[in-house]
């Protein structure tokens, strides 16, 4: 998903590397778009799902988030990008609210760090192969501040190590770049700072303050990714380098957080407000008969 050497996993020490704790999503800042870069804001937008069923959704309705949808990543070491944050399970950093979830960051002391967030994963719970993912999401803003939504191969942590289980970056966004927002696929051959992705440019103000879909439709040979039900960026096998392997045909489940600093967004500043939250209406998957 994003970019920088987060991942520590070289040579025969790839698969020792690989814990129960999930990586950092990886950023490709340096690829060109190569759609239209500028999109308008639809925050009335609605999808013609005709011809896809709804399989799965988490509406985040009700008092608590589902254990049975999501667990949490805890602790503060890093996650392999000089982040700043310690990751809880507490809900001041991760709760329902208004039938919404929100995963706040906060500039508070705790375990040893000055800022607590929160990162969920459907890991072992909600896994899917191919169909059509989407989240309806207000992001957060601010110089530091680094929310995602992206996926990784179930198969990650145990028999797989990243890269080789393949992740997704659905959607990745980082303060100083503010009306920017990224698209990545990381898979073997083809991670960190060499993912192969896109971005596309929509006005700062309306990705603070309004909710949008980030969508990806995914098939055997194919992953298109949309705004709004605008296609914005495609992957197909035959962008995979040669010699590089195609690993999006097996199940992946899904992670939402929201990291506070790091290599790629760079650092909160005097200009940074807090708390930031990543607000999310819901995370849905349809897919075809």
């Amino acid at each position: 998903m994003k970019r920088m050497a987060f991942f520590f996993m070289i040579g025969t020490l790839l698969l020792a590397a690989c814990t129960s704790a999930t990586p950092q999503p990886t950023a490709t800042p340096t690829i060109t778009p190569t759609v239209v870069p500028t999109l308008a804001p639809t925050p009335t937008y609605g999808w013609d799902s005709q011809g896809w069923n709804l399989v799965w959704s988490d509406e985040f309705d009700g008092n608590t988030i589902n254990p049975q949808n999501w667990t949490f990543d805890k602790g503060g070491n890093g996650w392999g990008n000089a982040e700043l944050e310690y990751y809880t399970d507490r809900p001041e950093n991760a709760r329902l609210e208004n039938g919404m979830l929100v995963i706040e960051a906060r500039q508070e002391l705790y375990g040893g760090l000055q800022y607590t967030s929160a990162r969920m994963r459907s890991q072992g719970l909600q896994e899917f192969q191919y169909g059509r993912i989407e989240a309806r999401m207000k992001l957060p803003s601010g110089q530091g501040i680094w929310p995602a939504f992206w996926m990784l191969g179930n198969d990650f942590g145990k028999t797989k190590a990243w890269p080789i289980c393949g992740e997704i970056d659905v959607m990745e966004y980082v303060g100083k770049t503010p009306d920017t927002v990224y698209e990545t696929v990381h898979g073997p051959g083809y991670s960190g700072a060499k993912g192969i992705g896109s971005h596309f440019a929509l006005d700062a103000d309306t990705l603070k303050n309004d909710f949008h879909v980030y969508a990806i439709e995914w098939q055997e040979d194919e992953i298109r990714w949309y705004v709004d039900d605008q296609e914005v960026f495609k992957v197909t096998p035959d962008q995979i380098p040669a010699g590089a392997q195609w690993v999006y045909d097996h199940p992946f489940f899904f992670i939402l957080n929201l990291a506070v600093g790091g290599g790629w967004p760079g650092y909160p500043d005097s200009t940074t407000v807090f708390p930031q939250q990543l607000q999310v209406d819901y995370v849905r998957v349809y897919q075809k008969p």
